[in-house]
């Protein structure tokens, strides 16, 4: 089971609302194809590769568009951290467990 972490769904809402600015279609796209990429983790756990900034084999990424979907695995089931522009310079603190 994928659960959204309450800081990844405000990621998620920031998102929307940066893109709706321009294109409301596209921000609804973006958002969905985000939540339809994490749907695959429960068939496959350890598609992403480690978050460099962590290295821990457990906290891993998707990539998809210019963003970084970052995700824990534990027994209880997969938890999606945070969605993070690429750019971003990311530090350990910023990913919220």
């Amino acid at each position: 089971m994928v659960t959204w972490s309450e800081p990844a769904k405000a990621d998620l809402r920031s998102i929307h609302d940066f893109i709706a600015h321009d294109s409301r279609f596209y921000a609804k796209k973006v958002v969905q194809d985000i939540r339809e990429k994490t749907d695959t983790l429960e068939q496959l756990p350890k598609a992403g590769r480690k978050v460099p900034e962590l290295n821990e084999d457990h906290v891993r990424e998707l990539s998809l568009y210019s963003y970084r979907i970052i995700y824990e695995i534990k027994s209880q089931g997969i938890f999606v951290l945070a969605v993070v522009h690429k750019r971003r310079d990311l530090k350990a603190e910023d990913i919220k467990r």
